[in-house]
């Protein structure tokens, strides 16, 4: 790209405002103003996909923060939206529910509340949205489905809704309805009538969101058309329906992106932020997620905005999608209107035009090839671009504006030398008119705001792996989280305990809480695990003090190279020491207790602390109990490496202390 600002090519302007071998744009509000912008936003949840994060030291977890909400900085976002917490598997581990039983409520759970404050210190006017992707047992019924008491599930949402603003001080003003399979019309409008009838009018209900499926029912049901503020979609490929653009409401990509955050995957963002307007009039576009901060090999890893998964080191990675966010948000903010005319390049490529209606004007345009801009979903349509010239014109009340300040990303994929968010020249404009030369993979801001800023901090510590030897005791009087620094719950929820019937060195543990099935739109396990430690570990020592509290079927296990998480957890292969009340031991090579490598008696039983040791080093493994050898083996051992892990045989309570781990 070249700015064409020589003193001759003034002196065309001057004499003819369009040139010869450009194509030309108008940018004018003279016939009206398209719909309002109502935001660019980050996911935190769907799940656990924050769970590292507040496990940072400071200065560097405040950086992070500051990357993602801080205005003028970084990515200030405009939208956050979190997971409230249903106990279940929701794609890279589970999130804690304020309500584990019926008659159990707690607003200090997990870390969605902090994660918010967090976000409304650094931005006041930030939109608070949530979603629930699953659900505690209880509200199933033994089914799962959430629906069939839709008064119950209702509830439980208008709980944690009045929880945020009682306990925190959180002003939640959209909550999603969960639409992994299917929506319930009547659950969203028993939602929308306890939500009045608590106070709480002003809270926006996004559905179904998932897809568009909810708008034709909207269309024929005045009651759910009057219930649901905003459609929102999951990965709608930039394209909406014509039910629910008949509809006139609000239309978000209420989640997006899920793509690999180098370059490709800031080009995928890139193009989607204006296309999702220009193709699907979707004024609000929210990627999941919000910050890879879980091990990198759950699904989807490093699928966030930026990379913060090693709290041990302090690293982080400030990702390109940062900066392509910062071109739209730094100089947009919900509230503001979209020009009807916007549209796409005439050799590919698209423009968005945004104004305050105050006489501030915002352009992006994006010129992101096929290849360099293919998200993880939905399948990106074959389309060619080339380079150009294009010209724009303002006309209407913007027929005034004498300069742009202008901001620029090069993606530069043949040389590798990409430059993000650099700031330009300003441009003056010539009898409202400027032109550009155009070329692949890149991305403009041209703007009459001039706070724009890219932020910066002094590099974080250098990337190290897990540490080899690590311990913890969970003696954490008054934690600031409800759970232990690092380990991922992948099945159930481990949280810190204080144990009040026991005097002795178990006062403080972690404990397994979940003891029914969770209803989820995912395959979690039917054993409870959290893992925790380096994927590429292969010989090492897992010792834990543990306690089941299971009488009739307890059981408990230490685990070794765990090779599945997340959604795939039901797959796990590793190396699984289990013992069981009834005095059993059994040795596995998957978590779900199926291909015994050893079994034998352990003496075992409820309500007693017992010491498990497991080593594997090499095709050998060995099985300590208090100290004892109680098994070895020397198998083909399969995979080679993996995380550790603790945990149960089902969903029940248990206890674990004084965890450690060892490596080579």
């Amino acid at each position: 790209m070249c700015w064409r600002l020589s003193a001759v090519f003034v002196a065309a302007l001057l004499a003819s405002p369009r040139s010869s071998s450009a194509d030309t744009y108008v940018l004018s509000d003279d016939g009206g103003l398209g719909r309002d912008f109502d935001g660019i936003g980050g996911l935190s949840g769907g799940g656990a996909t924050s769970r590292l994060l507040v496990n940072y030291p400071e200065p560097h977890r405040s950086q992070i923060l500051d990357y993602l909400f801080k205005p003028n900085f970084g990515a200030s976002l405009h939208i956050l939206k979190v997971e409230i917490g249903g106990d279940g598997q929701t794609t890279d581990g589970t999130e804690p529910s304020h309500m584990h039983y019926e008659d159990d409520e707690n607003y200090f759970r997990g870390y969605e509340w902090w994660l918010m404050k967090e976000a409304k210190k650094r931005n006041p006017d930030i939109v608070l949205t949530a979603l629930p992707w699953s659900f505690p047992g209880w509200l199933g019924h033994g089914k799962d489905w959430p629906y069939d008491f839709p008064d119950v599930t209702a509830n439980y949402v208008v709980k944690w809704i009045l929880g945020a603003k009682k306990y925190h001080d959180l002003h939640i003003q959209y909550v999603g309805i969960w639409n992994e399979r299917n929506f319930d019309v009547k659950y969203i409008k028993v939602l929308r009538n306890m939500l009045d009838r608590v106070g709480l009018k002003g809270v926006g209900i996004i559905a179904a969101d998932g897809d568009w499926s909810i708008a034709k029912s909207m269309i024929s049901d005045p009651y759910l058309y009057n219930s649901v503020d905003v459609i929102g979609a999951h990965y709608p490929g930039t394209v909406t329906v014509p039910q629910a653009l008949k509809t006139l409401k609000k239309l978000w990509a209420s989640e997006d992106y899920s793509t690999y955050n180098d370059a490709m995957g800031a080009g995928c963002w890139a193009r989607i932020l204006n296309q999702n307007y220009v193709n699907g009039q979707m004024t609000s576009t929210i990627s999941w997620n919000l910050v890879a901060s879980y091990y990198e090999e759950l699904p989807f890893g490093r699928c966030g905005l930026m990379t913060a998964q090693e709290p041990w080191s302090g690293n982080y990675v400030v990702s390109p999608p940062i900066w392509i966010t910062a071109h739209t948000t730094q100089f947009t903010q919900p509230g503001w209107t979209y020009l009807r005319t916007v549209g796409h390049l005439a050799q590919g490529g698209s423009y968005v035009a945004l104004t305050d209606g105050k006489g501030n004007l915002t352009v992006v345009i994006e010129t992101m090839t096929h290849d360099h801009s293919a998200c993880i979903r939905p399948p990106l349509p074959a389309f060619n671009l080339t380079s150009q010239t294009a010209t724009f014109n303002l006309r209407g009340s913007f027929a005034s504006i004498k300069e742009l300040q202008v901001w620029r990303s090069q993606f530069n994929f043949k040389t590798q030398k990409p430059s993000f968010f650099e700031k330009l020249t300003a441009v003056k404009l010539v009898n409202g008119s400027f032109t550009l030369d155009l070329a692949e993979d890149e991305v403009y801001t041209l703007t009459t705001v001039t706070t724009g800023r890219k932020g910066s901090y002094a590099d974080p510590p250098p990337s190290a792996r897990f540490p080899k030897a690590y311990k913890d005791n969970f003696d954490v009087q008054d934690p600031p989280f409800s759970e232990a620094p690092n380990f991922a719950d992948q099945t159930g929820v481990f949280e810190y305990f204080v144990n009040t019937t026991d005097p002795g060195p178990h006062v403080f543990t972690m404990r397994q809480v979940v003891t029914q099935r969770p209803v989820t739109w995912t395959a979690d396990a039917d054993q409870t695990i959290s893992v925790i430690g380096d994927y590429k570990w292969q010989n090492l020592s897992v010792t834990c003090d543990v306690f089941m509290e299971n009488v009739k079927n307890g059981g408990i296990f230490v685990a070794a190279r765990v090779s599945k998480g997340g959604q795939d957890v039901r797959r796990a292969k590793g190396v699984f020491f289990w013992v069981f009340v009834n005095g059993t031991y059994k040795v596995t090579s998957d978590i779900g207790g199926q291909a015994v490598l050893a079994e034998g008696k352990s003496g075992t039983e409820a309500f007693t602390w017992y010491t498990l040791s497991l080593t594997v080093e090499g095709q050998k493994a060995t099985g300590m109990l208090n100290g004892k050898v109680l098994w070895t083996n020397s198998v083909q051992l399969q995979p080679p490496n993996g995380w550790a892990a603790i945990g149960t045989a089902s969903f029940e309570l248990a206890q674990f202390d004084n965890f450690s781990v060892v490596a080579e």
